[in-house]
């Protein structure tokens, strides 16, 4: 299984840095994605990662079965750029049996791998069509599978989605997480936020080749919302002064006629909320009110572009 760790890469192309002094750990069998607005360093940052460009500072370090490696075997890698690299004016299966034998394949594996991914992502009444005829969402099928088809071990996909309907979503969903369970490590970056949310194992979110935020979804939503809400219904209508009375709340809001959104205190636990409130009314429902992976993207970005500006300024 392929690991890999980034430490303090850098990279600037004249006047622009692209990245600034990254670090960051893929382990073994892992979904990591690289979450950003265009122009952040992801792709950057991606094209160090498969040896296409050089950082000008820093190291990426790659390891197979905990043994450090100088450079990963093309037969174990696979990289989906984001713009497509395969020709236009040859068909689905003959651009795939070209990959395939670039791969190392025989034409036996290349035979049994296009009976198994055509059919799946509803290829196979397209496989003699040439690649521009197709769609941009079965361009994109076409190059997914091109990726797939030697079984990698490492794979890093530049925006995968891209193109991509909500059923062909789910597909390479699913796919995905298939490829995760047979130890398939996995970096991407995508800006599908929903889809990141139910996918990856870690992340690392950036701007302007800085890191904002890194780590799980739940480590995440602590550094960029380390306010805690809940939603809190009662069985009949609770004064918002009886609320605010109770220390465990920080601040409390009413949403319906029997709703509230209450803060809790910095400190204060969920036990400490929910026995200071169960005597004030009987509770019908309570929830932590989570935010989105895409509102805090928003949020962190449009802090982040606030503080560069301002320290801008004071320089």
């Amino acid at each position: 299984m392929i690991s890999l760790e980034v430490s303090q890469v850098e990279k600037a192309y004249s006047t622009v840095k692209a990245v600034q002094g990254l670090s960051f750990t893929v382990a073994p069998g892992q979904i990591f994605a690289l979450l950003g607005p265009n122009g952040a360093g992801k792709s950057s940052l991606i094209r160090m990662l498969v040896g296409l460009t050089q950082a000008d500072a820093g190291e990426i370090r790659v390891f197979e079965n905990g043994i450090r490696i100088e450079k990963i075997p093309e037969t174990s890698f696979a990289y989906l750029p984001e713009d497509r690299g395969l020709y236009p004016d040859k068909s689905v299966t003959d651009n795939l049996t070209y990959i395939g034998k670039l791969r190392g394949l025989t034409k036996a594996e290349i035979t049994k791998q296009l009976a198994f991914w055509l059919p799946r992502l509803d290829l196979e009444e397209k496989a003699k069509d040439n690649l521009s005829k197709l769609s941009k969402g079965n361009q994109q099928k076409v190059q997914l599978i091109s990726c797939l088809i030697h079984q990698p071990k490492l794979l890093v996909l530049d925006e995968p989605f891209s193109g991509l309907d909500p059923i062909n979503q789910e597909h390479v969903l699913t796919i995905l997480n298939e490829m995760k369970q047979m130890g398939t490590t996995i970096v991407l970056s995508a800006h599908q936020m929903a889809l990141v949310e139910r996918l990856a194992d870690s992340m690392l979110l950036l701007n302007k080749g800085q890191q904002v935020a890194s780590g799980s979804l739940a480590q995440v939503i602590e550094q960029l919302s380390p306010e805690k809400f809940y939603q809190l219904r009662f069985a009949v209508q609770v004064s918002l002064d009886e609320l605010q009375l109770c220390s465990a709340i920080e601040s409390a809001q009413q949403q319906e006629e029997n709703a509230y959104l209450l803060q809790l205190r910095v400190g204060a636990s969920v036990n400490q909320l929910l026995q200071q409130v169960m005597p004030l009314a009987e509770v019908k429902d309570f929830s932590r009110v989570q935010p989105s992976l895409h509102d805090l993207y928003l949020t962190a970005v449009q802090k982040h572009n606030v503080n560069q500006t301002l320290s801008g300024d004071i320089a």
